[in-house]
């Protein structure tokens, strides 16, 4: 059974750090470009960054490029990782863990970790 599980989210005052992480089961893990997607209240999906099947390339929306960092094992857990610092308020949001792989257009989505940012 294919599982993506986000955990890492919480509370953390403005400027604080936490890390995300997305854990993988049942689909082989470097076959898959890995992003994290995140809502805010009220609001659509936003693609927040990706890293493509080796970690070699990654990507970043403009609103997190330079606070936000993402990476990947593909050695030991199958697992990906955003490691978010400078939080602000406008970073609140559920964050969700997304698989791609690209030849098949095969994806898939893990259930989110809420993130809140606030004093």
């Amino acid at each position: 059974e294919v599982q993506l599980v986000e955990s890492g989210g919480g509370l953390v005052q403005p400027g604080g750090s936490l890390r995300l992480s997305c854990a993988t089961f049942g689909f082989t893990f470097d076959d898959y470009t890995m992003s994290w997607v995140r809502q805010a209240p009220g609001k659509g999906l936003e693609w927040v960054s990706g890293i493509n099947w080796n970690g070699d390339i990654t990507y970043y929306a403009s609103s997190v490029k330079g606070r936000f960092t993402i990476s990947r094992d593909n050695a030991k857990t199958n697992a990906v990782y955003l490691q978010m610092d400078s939080l602000k308020p406008e970073d609140t949001a559920v964050y969700y863990c997304h698989g791609l792989r690209i030849l098949t257009s095969t994806n898939y989505w893990g259930r989110g970790t809420q993130v809140t940012v606030s004093s």
